[in-house]
């Protein structure tokens, strides 16, 4: 992506024709950039751009400052640093996916603020303890679930 000419290339070498305000900037894109048809009809690598049968590409845009961040947030999410750090949270969130399942917590069973503040307190020892139970009677966490599509690939 060329950003002072206004230019994208794609996978199989050809030029955008066109980079135009977006016509519809609801979706929160800024620009639109347009593909030639004559480029991306014939494309061996049409698969990998587009579904679309018969238009060519068109590929939308934040401003520059948004989309450089929003690539440095995601280059940042590939380190080693982020994973640490976000291991706690992925921890927090299997807790609170539990008391959601198991106890449903999204529901308050009471009104009135003091009972409703009541039930999240409740919850919380009641997962304790059978975490605790759990650990007593040797029942090991469950390891993270793999998608059947993950499952195909060779163990590394």
């Amino acid at each position: 992506m060329d950003w002072e000419r206004k230019v994208i290339t794609c996978p199989a070498g050809k030029e955008s024709i066109s980079w135009l305000p977006n016509t519809w900037p609801e979706n929160g894109m800024t620009f639109e950039v347009r593909f030639a048809r004559r480029d991306c009809t014939p494309c061996a690598l049409r698969p990998r751009c587009t579904r679309a049968k018969r238009e060519p590409r068109i590929i939308g845009l934040q401003e520059r400052e948004h989309f450089e961040a929003l690539q440095g947030a995601r280059k940042h999410q590939e380190t080693e640093a982020f994973r640490a750090s976000y291991a706690a949270r992925a921890g927090i969130e299997g807790t609170h996916a539990q008391a959601i399942h198991r106890c449903g917590l999204r529901r308050s069973r009471y009104t009135g603020l003091a009972k409703t503040h009541l039930q999240p307190v409740i919850t919380a020892t009641a997962i304790n303890l059978v975490r605790v139970a759990e650990w007593f009677a040797g029942i090991s966490v469950a390891k993270t679930r793999i998608s059947r599509f993950a499952a195909l690939q060779p163990a590394t």
